[in-house]
């Protein structure tokens, strides 16, 4: 690897920028975002040879172009690079939802490799100061099967991020989403809203729920403090499987509230029980750390 664009330069794009550096470290990095101060703090950081705010021809001599911005940018960013010759280039992303990323990319990228991408890695945290070259280390990163690669493009990126040290998987679009939906985004959701309802109680309730938060609550509010537009975009963009999960959870919360309301102790024993088991079984698989 000799030359590469990263799109949007914040958390996943710094730790990305560094972690290629560090694993190729004869490699150009080509930096581009549309935020002037995130070029400057990644000029201050080093992290790349060189800074735009806008996609131009100098692109075009990236081997590799990986998108790390808010799914929300992905139609500009699909149409500047339409209109570029990429002969000799791999598109891919970092999305944490696939079957509308592809059916953008379907409509814009006709004639260019695309293998769609996601790195199951993140912190509560943004920006490129926040970044650092280790965060896919032991993490899974997945590639997606689409019409706009074959299987040499998707080995071919499923190698860059096992030279970063992440685990690699490669499904279909509809399966990721599905997956995320329950073991990411639905969890996000519902720990935005259940620090919303803190947020909204009267006052001096407030500021005792802030108190004693125990760490249940501070695992919510951390979750809760990330970046509010990457995961705007990720529940509009994955809403088909969002809600069909949602209305399933809606449904076994209800059956959860009439067994408090019914004093049906065996029900809430039986039901915690099994959320215990599966707990052991993340630990036992190692999944428990960050």
């Amino acid at each position: 690897m000799n030359n590469i664009t990263i799109i949007g330069i914040g958390l996943i794009g710094s730790s990305l920028a560094r972690a290629i550096r560090h694993n190729y470290s004869k490699v150009l990095i080509n930096c581009i975002d549309v935020s002037e101060d995130n070029l400057k703090k990644s000029k201050s950081l080093s992290l790349a040879d060189s800074y735009n705010t806008k996609i131009n021809k100098d692109v075009e001599k990236s081997e590799f172009i990986f998108i790390c911005t808010p799914i929300s940018a992905y139609k500009n960013i699909f149409n500047d690079l339409s209109k570029l010759n990429l002969d000799q280039t791999i598109i891919t992303d970092v999305g944490s939802s696939k079957v509308e990323v592809i059916k953008l990319a379907n409509e814009f990228l006709k004639n260019k490799v695309f293998v769609p991408g996601h790195p199951i890695a993140g912190t509560e945290k943004s920006g490129p100061e926040n970044g650092f070259k280790d965060l896919f280390k032991n993490k899974w990163f997945i590639s997606n099967t689409c019409e706009l690669c074959d299987e040499t493009h998707i080995k071919k990126i499923n190698d860059i991020w096992k030279n970063l040290g992440s685990k690699i998987e490669t499904m279909n679009s509809k399966d990721h989403d599905s997956i995320m939906a329950i073991t990411s985004h639905i969890p996000h959701l519902i720990a935005y809203n259940i620090v919303g309802t803190a947020s909204e109680l009267e006052d001096d309730i407030k500021s005792e729920v802030i108190k004693f938060s125990a760490s249940g609550f501070r695992d919510f509010t951390r979750i809760a403090s990330s970046d509010p537009t990457m995961w705007r975009d990720i529940m509009l963009s994955n809403k088909t499987e969002i809600i069909s999960l949602l209305e399933k959870f809606n449904s076994d919360l209800s059956k959860i509230l009439d067994a408090i309301k019914n004093n049906d102790g065996k029900f809430l024993f039986e039901k915690f029980k099994k959320t215990k088991e599966i707990r052991e079984k993340i630990i036992e698989a190692g999944l428990d750390k960050n």
